[in-house]
C-alpha cells in the first residue's frame, strides 16, 4: 500500500507541474530508452505554458529541477504465454520456459518503460555543476511499482501449470528502482557520481540495440542478460561509483560497485544445521569500462564488465503442490543439497538464486545512412562458480532473501555469446519501421559432456535462443506515438531446459509468437 501511495503522489506531482511549469532553469528532456551522461545533456528552455507541454518537446524545469518520464502500455496477443499479474512491467514477448497457452493480455511498457524521474543540475562555479538524479518504474496498468522479485515470491508453492508470470530483474519493488545518483560535473573534467546507477552495459545496449532497449521488440532489453554483464539482476549496480569523460570525438566510462547486502549462512557439508554453517561476508564487488567514439556517421563502444557474487533467480520456490523435487522445495538447500532439521529462516517472500562469478566483453557499432540507421554488436560472457560463496540468508535486488542458494551449479566454466543486428529506417519525418535480430549461443559446460536428444538434456547442454522483430512506430507529435509490431523466439538445447537440474525439466513449448500494439506518452 506504501510504495503505491508513493507512485500515485509521484502522479499527482508530476500534473500539478505540468500546468504550473515556469521557465526558471535548463537541464535536458529525458527520453526514457536513452537516458545521456549529465555532462552531455543539452539545456533546452523550459515549457513556459501547457500549450507549449504538449505541442514540443520542451522540459518540465523549474529552477533546476525537471521532472521527466513515460506511460507506455498496449495489449497483444501470445502463442504461448501466462496469466499476467500487476507486478510484471515486461510483458510476455520473449519465450517462457512456463508459457502453456495462447492468450490475449494487457501489455506494459513496449517500447519504454513506464517512469517517473527527477533530475536536477546546478552550476556552482564556472564550469562545475551539481548533478542529481532519481527515477523510478511501474507497471501502467496496475500502478504497482516494477519488482520481477515479487512474480516470483507470488507463485512461490504453487504447481507449475497454475504460475502467472514469473521472471527475474534489477528492478523489485525499490522506491527508485531504476537509478537514484548524485555527483559533480565538469565541463573538462567529466562527471563523477555515487548512487544506485544504470550499468555500463546497460548504457551501451540503449544506445546501439536497434529497437531501443524495447521490451516487447528487443530480446537484449527484455533479458538483461547482455546488460547485465550475465545476469539481469546486474543491469543495475547498487552503492556505485560512474565516471564518464568525453573529449573530442572520444569518450571514457568507469565504474565501480562496492559491497552490500548480506551474505548469509553456508556450510560445504553434504548434510547440515543451522548450528553447523558458517555465516558469510558478502563479497559482491563489480567494475567495469567503456571505450567509444564517433566518426563522421559511425560511432562504437566497448565495453567490459566483472560481477563477483553474481545472483540469478530462474523459477518460484516449490512446494507441497509442486513436483517433487529435493533442490528446491519447502527445504532450505546449499549445493543442491537440503539442510536437516528446522529452516534457517522462513521460506515466506524468500526466493531461491544461483551464485556465480561473471566477466563479459561486449562491442557494439551504429552507422547512420540516412533514412537507415544500422546497428550490430556481439557479447561474450564467462561464468564460473562464485570464489567466495553465498549462503542461506543472503540478499539479493530489492533486499530480498534467498532461502535457497547454489554455488556449484556450473560443472564447468559456462560460455554466452550474443550477436545482435538490425536497421531503423525513417519512413518519413514522423515513421520508423524496425528489423532486429538477436541470437544466443551457450556452451555445453555439462560433465559428462553427453548431451543429445536420445540422452537427454540438462540446462548445462548446448544451445540457442533466436529472436526477431518487427515494428512500426509513428510519431504524432513530439510526445504521443503508436506502434505496432510482432516478435518471434525460439530456444534449442540447454536453453530450452525450465529447470537448472537434472534430469532436465524442458519448457512446456519451445517458441512464441507475440503481436503488440500500443501507445506511448513521454515527457
Amino acid at each position: 500500500m506504501l510504495k503505491r501511495w508513493i507512485v500515485a503522489s509521484m502522479v499527482v506531482a508530476l500534473m500539478t507541474t505540468s500546468i504550473t511549469a515556469q521557465a526558471d532553469g535548463s537541464s535536458a528532456a529525458d527520453a526514457p530508452a536513452t537516458e545521456p551522461a549529465p555532462a552531455a545533456a543539452p539545456t533546452p528552455a523550459a515549457c513556459t505554458s501547457t500549450q507549449e507541454f504538449f505541442a514540443t518537446d520542451c522540459p518540465l524545469t523549474w529552477h533546476g529541477i525537471t521532472l521527466y518520464g513515460a506511460y507506455d502500455i498496449g495489449v497483444g496477443w501470445v502463442s504461448h504465454g501466462l496469466p499476467e499479474n500487476g507486478f510484471n512491467y515486461e510483458g510476455e514477448s520473449l519465450v517462457n520456459r512456463n508459457g502453456n497457452k495462447s492468450r490475449f493480455l494487457v501489455a506494459p511498457n513496449n517500447l519504454s518503460q513506464t517512469s517517473l524521474g527527477i533530475r536536477a543540475k546546478e552550476q556552482v562555479v564556472d564550469g562545475w555543476s551539481v548533478v542529481f538524479n532519481a527515477s523510478t518504474g511501474f507497471n501502467p496498468q496496475s500502478f504497482h511499482l516494477a519488482n520481477l522479485a515479487a512474480t516470483n515470491t507470488i507463485n512461490a508453492g504453487r504447481a507449475r501449470d497454475t504460475y502467472s508470470f514469473a521472471g527475474d530483474g534489477a528492478r523489485a519493488g525499490q522506491v527508485f528502482n531504476d537509478e537514484i545518483y548524485g555527483g559533480i560535473s565538469s565541463v573538462d573534467f567529466g562527471t563523477l557520481t555515487f548512487g544506485r546507477q544504470r550499468a555500463l552495459g546497460t548504457d551501451a545496449m540503449l544506445l546501439y540495440d536497434p529497437a531501443g532497449g524495447a521490451y516487447s521488440f528487443s530480446f537484449i532489453g527484455y533479458n538483461g542478460l547482455m546488460a547485465g554483464g550475465g545476469d539481469t539482476q546486474d543491469t543495475r549496480w547498487d552503492n556505485a561509483l560512474k565516471y564518464r569523460l568525453t573529449y573530442g570525438p572520444i569518450h571514457f566510462g568507469a565504474m565501480y560497485k562496492f559491497t552490500d547486502g548480506q551474505g548469509g549462512c553456508y556450510s560445504a557439508a553434504s548434510t547440515w544445521t543451522a548450528a553447523t554453517c558458517t555465516p558469510e561476508n558478502p563479497h559482491n564487488t563489480a567494475y567495469g569500462f567503456d571505450v567509444g567514439g564517433t566518426y563522421d556517421k559511425f560511432s562504437g563502444d566497448i565495453v567490459y564488465q566483472h560481477v563477483d557474487q553474481a545472483i540469478s533467480v530462474l523459477n518460484p520456490l516449490l512446494g507441497p503442490d509442486s513436483p517433487t523435487q529435493p533442490y528446491q522445495s519447502t527445504l532450505n538447500s546449499i549445493n543442491t543439497n537440503p539442510i536437516t532439521g528446522a529452516n534457517l529462516i522462513g521460506m515466506a517472500n524468500t526466493e531461491y538464486g544461483i551464485v556465480t562469478n561473471n566477466s563479459a566483453i561486449m562491442g557494439a557499432a551504429k552507422y547512420i545512412l540516412d533514412p537507415f540507421k544500422f546497428f550490430v554488436g556481439y557479447e561474450h560472457i564467462r561464468q564460473m562458480n562464485p570464489t567466495n560463496p553465498l549462503g542461506v540468508g543472503a540478499t539479493a535486488q530489492g533486499d530480498y532473501v534467498l532461502s535457497g542458494v547454489e554455488d556449484n551449479n556450473l560443472d564447468s566454466p559456462k560460455v554466452v555469446q550474443v550477436w545482435w543486428t538490425g536497421v531503423k529506417y525513417a519512413f518519413d519525418s514522423q515513421t520508423d519501421i524496425t528489423l532486429s535480430y538477436y541470437h544466443e549461443l551457450q556452451n555445453n559446460f555439462r560433465i559428462p559432456s553427453t548431451c543429445s536428444p536420445t540422452a537427454g538434456y540438462r540446462s548445462s547442454c548446448g544451445g540457442t535462443l533466436n529472436e526477431v522483430s518487427l515494428y512500426v512506430d509513428h510519431h504524432f507529435t513530439k510526445r504521443f506515438d503508436a506502434y505496432a509490431g510482432v516478435a518471434y523466439s525460439d530456444v534449442t538445447g540447454g536453453l530450452a531446459i525450465a529447470i537448472p537440474h537434472g534430469p532436465g525439466v524442458p519448457y512446456y513449448h519451445d517458441n512464441n509468437l507475440a503481436p503488440t500494439i500500443g501507445a506511448r506518452f513521454v515527457f
